[in-house]
């Protein structure tokens, strides 16, 4: 019997070792793996650049308090600062710990206006910003704040699409609207470039924040760096996680030099946010993503991937309703049982993870092979054919 709290439905599984795309099971067996950490591992598995700048710096130092200089961190905060709309960055060590801090940032803002009232946030119904109890009352779906109460305040909803609720919903206490560029754990929902834009002049004209979510679209992910860049735009806050740290825990918010003004020391802090083994990570990743077509071949990849699956729908219109998804962020809705749909998929060696709305989530690493693509494909298709 496992002595660990049995809040996963976790696959009888488990692995000894994993080499890019593919995981090595304990029962002998070689999967295909389109999880890959749920987004988190941007280069696949045992990355021999990320392996040796991690084991480079593990040699030398882990961990300093954030009372002193971290020259790691200095330096992959200018990186992120030179390839974004930031001013400033702040490091934590995950995804929920990232929108947390953008929600503290945000409201710190307008008190340090003179406007302590101007507090409240705006969030898509169902949406997904971690695990915290701010940040599941910000999501606000029923799944995930059921028996959590008392209700963390501060939140107001719309829905997806819903452009007239939106509006409604902004009244002189809603400080930001914070959405996920691209929805995952909703479904893999892609908020269209022009939503995006007249998210932006909606903030300007109500003289409020935006937030973008880039959590699992981030870092690559959609085929530019951040999904928002698609649009054009310049968000006030976006977290980040998953993919920046390569497989090794990293968070952080980028803000601009607006709402930077805000925080002053002592406001936030984290203990273990931004040490030197994990920027070593975060550098290493950025080194990789960086590199001459690196984004440009997750674009042609995930392009491939959607344009072959939509395939496969077209033969299988029973069994497939959607394929969803930008870049290598993609998304099955089925008509039936989608954990039946996983399973004959794992039987088949191939790994993936469900979403709301019926989805099966396809997330391979960003510098998959076009063989491992068309690998995938082949079992997808073969479970369509005989799935029932």
């Amino acid at each position: 019997m496992s002595a660990i709290l049995n809040t996963y439905n976790r696959k009888k599984i488990a692995f000894t070792k994993g080499k890019g795309a593919f995981l090595y099971g304990t029962n002998g067996k070689k999967y295909l793996d389109f999880v890959q950490g749920i987004a988190v591992n941007c280069l696949g598995h045992a990355n021999n650049y990320l392996t040796k700048s991690i084991s480079k710096q593990a040699k030398k130092l882990w961990h300093v308090s954030n009372a002193f200089i971290i020259p790691e961190q200095e330096k992959l905060a200018r990186r992120l600062k030179q390839k974004t709309f930031a001013d400033y960055v702040f490091f934590q060590n995950s995804g929920a710990e990232a929108t947390e801090a953008a929600i503290k940032f945000a409201r710190r803002y307008f008190y340090s206006k003179g406007q302590p009232r101007k507090n409240r946030i705006l969030c898509i119904n169902n949406s997904f910003h971690g695990r915290t109890l701010a940040t599941i009352f910000a999501g606000n779906s029923k799944k995930a704040t059921e028996g959590f109460g008392p209700k963390v305040d501060g939140f107001d909803h719309f829905n997806f699409g819903d452009h007239k609720g939106l509006e409604k919903s902004i009244t002189n206490r809603t400080a930001a609207i914070m959405v996920e560029t691209i929805m995952g754990e909703g479904g893999i929902k892609v908020i269209p470039d022009y939503c995006l834009v007249g998210l932006r002049k909606l903030c300007n004209k109500k003289k409020i924040l935006l937030i973008l979510d880039e959590v699992q679209c981030g870092i690559g992910r959609s085929g530019k760096f951040f999904a928002f860049e698609h649009a054009k735009i310049k968000p006030d806050i976006v977290p980040i996680a998953k993919g920046i740290g390569g497989g090794f825990p990293i968070g952080a918010v980028l803000l601009n030099k607006k709402v930077a003004s805000g925080m002053k020391p002592g406001l936030h802090g984290s203990t273990f946010g931004g040490n030197p083994l994990a920027m070593s990570a975060g550098n290493a990743v950025m080194d990789v993503m960086f590199k001459k077509k690196f984004l440009s071949s997750v674009t042609k990849n995930g392009n491939y991937f959607l344009k072959e699956l939509n395939k496969i729908k077209l033969k299988y219109p029973k069994i497939i309703k959607e394929v969803r998804g930008k870049g290598l962020l993609i998304g099955i809705c089925i008509y039936k049982d989608q954990s039946k749909f996983i399973k004959r998929l794992l039987e088949n060696n191939l790994l993936t993870v469900r979403a709301s709305e019926n989805v099966v989530r396809l997330l391979p690493p960003l510098n998959v092979t076009r063989q491992e693509i068309n690998l995938g494909l082949k079992i997808i298709e073969k479970v369509c054919k005989k799935f029932k």
